[in-house]
């Protein structure tokens, strides 16, 4: 593909990326809301992301497939058409049960986006230029929290839930056609690899370090899932901001802080990549060790601390942030072009039935559970339930370290062998 087509071909799958996360984090700015509207727990509100999570992972490993062997174009308008639509459908919900459904809609349509996308940019730029250009897709992640965050929040106040899911659906009615009036890049070529021959998908787990990799996507997603879906309400409930407030203030300091991150792991990614051939998750390592401290006094301030909270807090966001563009970079050094859609729906599939699909949804049974037990022999107040969400969050900053063991066992795994350069069509 000519170097001018390039940069076209990156603004719009960024801005796609950028819807993927607005409308999967739109109902973390509307938690309160509807914990109200529907007398929901915090579990039943981290439920809403394992039942969207749980089949996004699914389906990926099919839609990774089908992106090595199809159009990457056409699908992928598909894809943001089927889960724009969902989002806009959810706020037609009269009932937990009916918002959840739609969220499985959601998640079949977004599980497209990764594996199809990635394969896209894996062709479109050289392996030098790799993390810079992974870390600009990836920055959409914080790119599409602030925007969620900021817009969802101040509009369910404003007008309700239920217009905040139907403003969020909107931009796929550009972004759909924009998609169709592009030229896919020719895909690099495939061979049969050292050890591995025609395989079924898992089966890449055996390339050297991906496994490693796969493992480190669950303890992140785990953790990033946790803290985007139950910040707004952490300062909220714990240090008392309003909904629209507390959407715009996590919103925009996700956002300012993610984009912070992806900046720098595009710039050392690609330098790292020059001198040590396992330099990107050595960084990404570093990188998460850095967080958890910050993650971990952040936590521990009192009830009423929401700007230090968010100080701190956000540099340790940035930090995990850097991860997506350092390691999805490295998943493409690794994985042969006619493999990267399948490779990177087993990566998510690992990645969301591990960790991700979970995240929320113990984080929110431990937040309960932490209620109660403040609570005593009383019933369970505004208070306790405010003081459980508090505790439950010391799972980010203990999952950070984690993340940094795994990443620098992958770095090890990618150090001692060398990756196969090709794969025979799945």
């Amino acid at each position: 593909m000519r170097s001018k087509a390039v940069g076209p071909a990156l603004a719009v799958l960024f801005f796609v990326n950028v819807l993927n996360y607005y409308d999967r984090q739109a109902l973390a700015a509307l938690a309160e809301p509807l914990r109200h509207q529907f007398a929901l727990s915090d579990a039943q509100l981290g439920g809403l992301s394992t039942v969207f999570i749980v089949l996004y992972a699914v389906t990926g490993l099919p839609l990774g497939r089908l992106s090595d062997t199809w159009s990457r174009r056409r699908l992928l308008a598909i894809g943001v058409a089927v889960w724009a639509g969902l989002t806009g459908l959810g706020a037609l919900a009269a009932s937990y049960a009916l918002l959840a459904a739609s969220r499985l809609g959601v998640g079949i349509g977004e599980a497209v986006c990764a594996p199809a996308a990635t394969s896209w940019i894996g062709d479109l730029v050289p392996a030098t230029r790799r993390a810079r250009a992974m870390a600009g897709f990836m920055m959409a992640v914080p790119v599409g929290v602030m925007l969620s965050g900021a817009i969802t929040g101040p509009v369910a106040q404003a007008h309700g839930w239920r217009i905040a899911l139907a403003v969020a659906a909107a931009p796929a009615l550009i972004l759909a056609p924009a998609l169709l009036g592009l030229r896919e890049p020719a895909r690099g070529p495939g061979g049969p690899p050292h050890g591995l021959g025609a395989t079924a998908p898992l089966a890449l787990l055996r390339i050297p370090g991906l496994a490693w990799i796969s493992a480190s996507g669950a303890i992140l997603n785990f953790a990033l899932y946790s803290f985007s879906s139950f910040l707004p309400a952490l300062l909220t409930r714990y240090h008392g901001l309003a909904v629209g407030q507390a959407g715009v203030w996590s919103g925009v300091g996700s956002g300012a802080a993610g984009i912070l991150g992806a900046v720098a792991a595009g710039a050392w990614g690609d330098r790292a990549i020059l001198h040590r051939a396992n330099g990107r998750l050595l960084l990404a390592a570093g990188a998460s060790l850095a967080a958890a401290p910050l993650a971990a006094f952040a936590i521990h301030m009192p009830a009423g601390s929401a700007a230090t909270t968010l100080a701190l807090l956000m540099p340790a966001y940035g930090l995990l942030q850097m991860y997506y563009g350092l390691v999805y970079a490295a998943i493409n050094d690794i994985v042969p072009s006619n493999a990267r859609g399948s490779a990177m729906a087993v990566y998510l599939l690992v990645t969301y039935l591990g960790g991700a699909a979970f995240g929320p949804l113990l984080t929110g049974m431990l937040s309960d559970r932490l209620a109660r037990h403040a609570a005593g022999a009383a019933a369970v107040t505004e208070a306790a339930k405010a003081i459980g969400l508090h505790e439950a969050m010391y799972v980010v900053p203990a999952l950070a370290v984690v993340l940094a063991v795994v990443l620098w066992g992958g770095a090890r795994a990618m150090r001692e062998k060398s990756p196969p350069r090709s794969v025979q069509p799945l």
